[in-house]
């Protein structure tokens, strides 16, 4: 490891202008490259405390073991050349988008005498023309196949059109009318590039003018008294029709734009990017990332521009590029855009209309793209087996923890405090063992007492357990039944979540036949928290004597572990599959914490004070708030008042009367406004 003061420039320097800048390791490899407005004040960013910088930047000075920079005149010409360099170079720390599969392009090969369409793959060539990417090849051939009928071009190999020449006949396509048949001269080659031009523009969105001169022919034709001609121009205006209504209109203005848009997490990024020609989704296609940066949208944004244009040019690059958040600085970006295309191009953040309502299209496919790629990557058995080994390894257990529970303590803002227990088991989640819990000791924010509590209930139920079976050889006494986890402890069926309650779980059961809450214990506590809530945890543990237990915390702001009694975290490696693993058993405890502190919170603003009036049903509370018009008239009545209420009598009214004198609220606020809300 590195020192960066060991190689850090002298402050005289580095120039006070635009440039790009390169971090070579000690074997003169590149692990970096950066733009900058200035590079004096950027490069002097990494160059601060270590503690300062985040794990990812602080990991990438230490591996550097020199920097080096070029000056250029603009920002954008810095732009140019951190994308060339990232390309040549494909620096370790760079964001590297690589696509989840191999979309196919629909392709003509303008580069021949005799262009063929054909679908393709891979890069890109010189001289072809390229339309998509499609998420489906077959798609692509559907809707060649109506279009050929309109647009006779060649579709054969290389070596079917030679052999076709050398005999004289041509293949089944030019017999059924679906091809031009150039390979025996029954077009010239002139006339066949004509046809193959024609086939691009009505691709690329150039679709109403053509059709309408069909019209025109087929008009002129039956006039004509040419009838079959004007059928056969029939038949090709449905067949383009009905390629053209394979891709729906989204915009009715007949946009030719690019929509790009990213979701993220703290080690991921998923790209997704809809064309748009001629107002209809032309093509799609989508990159999942590793951050192995600190870096935000905005500059996720960059290079994802990058990744699509930079071997773009003229009509490669759309007239109208809309992206989440645009690149800070946005202008250097949209001129090298412009450049690229020829003519300006237009980058910018949709907020209104149909382009508003598209752009959350393609945001939700990128959560989806994100979601998928962890699904998958989370499946992988030998991935799993490798994270749990990568996280034995790293604390220092003697086996990888096949059961790991993790805790979470969710508030809001200081009341209904919860907590939530999730179950990874062999790395995947075991939803039937979830468990939550109503913090009891503690009153207001305090998430160490809350984290104390939590694992002591957890424990507490695992050795009443053990005492129930029998295993129980420990000094002294499990505490009584009575103190382990409420019944609420256990969720209740979440059919539209998967989480079901105990009734439904497979696994051990008493003798009652119930299945037993607390039987296994895990091999791995996973707290949300740093260093306090480690503590708590572990201290929880040894009041009850569970020496057994590993216990770790995950940070959220760096991504770091902590362990009990260790003055500095663990910084587990940014590519490591445990620490992805680790990041993902947190983010499920803290997402059932809040689904279930919303639900309390949601049944506590729901509550009434008539609820707790003994006797009083829902019919004669409704007859009450009828009678009075609103509870705070209800409050101001006397009792003889309420018995006025049909069904109410006077031991009633008297009970309603003390509840909402107990139970009397101060006004309600808007919180927009700040004015007091008369109830009603």
């Amino acid at each position: 490891m590195a020192d960066p003061s060991s190689y850090r420039p002298e402050p005289g320097e580095i120039p006070d202008s635009p440039g790009v800048y390169r971090f070579r390791d000690e074997h003169r490899r590149v692990i970096y490259v950066g733009k900058a407005k200035s590079l004096r004040h950027r490069l002097a960013n990494y160059f601060q405390d270590l503690a300062g910088l985040h794990v990812r930047t602080r990991t990438m000075v230490t591996t550097a073991a020199s920097v080096e920079w070029t000056v250029v005149s603009t920002e954008v010409e810095a732009l140019q050349l951190e994308y060339s360099w990232i390309k040549e170079f494909a620096p370790r720390f760079n964001v590297k988008y690589r696509d989840d599969k191999s979309y196919p392009s629909l392709a003509v090969t303008l580069n021949e005498e005799y262009p063929r369409v054909q679908v393709m793959r891979g890069p890109k060539k010189k001289g072809v023309r390229y339309f998509g990417p499609y998420a489906h090849a077959w798609a692509i051939r559907e809707t060649v196949d109506l279009m050929l009928r309109a647009f006779p071009v060649r579709t054969c190999s290389a070596g079917v059109f030679k052999r076709s020449a050398q005999i004289g006949r041509p293949c089944l396509l030019g017999y059924i009318g679906k091809c031009s048949a150039p390979c025996v001269g029954r077009v010239t080659a002139d006339e066949h590039r004509q046809l193959a031009e024609e086939f691009c523009d009505f691709v690329a969105g150039h679709t109403g003018s053509y059709l309408r001169r069909l019209e025109r022919e087929m008009t002129q034709a039956s006039e004509d008294m040419e009838y079959e001609r004007a059928a056969r121009l029939r038949d090709d205006m449905d067949a383009l029709r009905r390629a053209m209504e394979k891709s729906a209109v989204v915009l009715t203005d007949a946009t030719d734009a690019d929509l790009i848009a990213v979701a993220e997490d703290e080690l991921e990024a998923a790209v997704q990017i809809f064309h748009v020609r001629g107002g209809r989704v032309r093509g799609q296609r989508g990159w999942v990332t590793d951050k192995v940066e600190e870096i935000g949208t905005p500059e996720l944004v960059e290079h994802a521009l990058q990744q699509l244009y930079g071997e773009e040019s003229g009509e490669g690059v759309p007239k109208e590029v809309l992206v989440p958040e645009l690149p800070e600085p946005a202008e250097p970006a949209a001129q090298w855009l412009g450049d690229r295309r020829g003519s300006a191009v237009s980058l910018r953040v949709p907020q209104r209309g149909d382009k508003r309502a598209l752009m959350e299209t393609v945001r939700r496919n990128a959560q989806e793209a994100l979601a998928l790629h962890k699904t998958k990557r989370a499946s992988d058995l030998t991935t799993r087996s490798r994270a749990l080994e990568e996280i034995a390894e790293g604390l220092g257990l003697d086996s990888a923890p096949l059961r790991i529970e993790c805790f979470d303590i969710s508030h809001f803002q200081g009341d209904d405090v919860v907590a939530s227990m999730v179950v990874f088991e062999d790395g995947l989640a075991r939803k039937s063992e979830y468990r939550r819990f109503q913090i009891k000791s503690v009153a207001g924010q305090d998430d160490v007492r809350s984290m104390h509590e939590v694992v002591s209930r957890r424990f507490r139920r695992y050795l009443q357990e053990k005492r129930r079976t029998g295993e129980w050889g420990g000094e002294g006494d499990v505490p009584a039944e009575g103190e382990g986890p409420e019944p609420a402890d256990a969720p209740p069926a979440e059919r539209g979540d998967g989480e079901g309650g105990d009734r439904a779980a497979a696994g051990p059961r008493d003798e009652d036949g119930r299945p037993k809450k607390f039987a296994y214990p895990p091999q791995l506590i996973v707290v949300d928290g740093g260093r306090p809530q480690v503590a708590a945890a572990r201290t929880a543990m040894d009041e009850l004597g569970i020496d057994d237990v590993a216990v770790c915390g995950l940070a959220k702001r760096l991504e770091e572990v902590w362990l009990p009694g260790e003055e500095d975290p663990l910084v587990l490696p940014r590519t490591s599959e445990g620490l992805y693993l680790l990041q993902r058993v947190r983010d499920e405890a803290h997402r059932f914490a809040i689904r279930y502190q919303r639900s309390k919170r949601s049944r506590t603003m729901k509550a009434s004070p008539l609820d707790a009036v003994p006797g009083l049903g829902a019919s004669r509370k409704q007859a009450l708030l009828k009678h009075f018009g609103s509870l705070k008239r209800l409050r101001e009545a006397t009792i003889e008042e309420i018995c006025e209420v049909p069904g109410v009598g006077r031991k009633t009214a008297e009970s309603v009367a003390a509840a909402l004198v107990t139970k009397s609220p101060g006004p309600a606020v808007n919180t927009a406004t700040g004015e007091i809300v008369e109830e009603e």
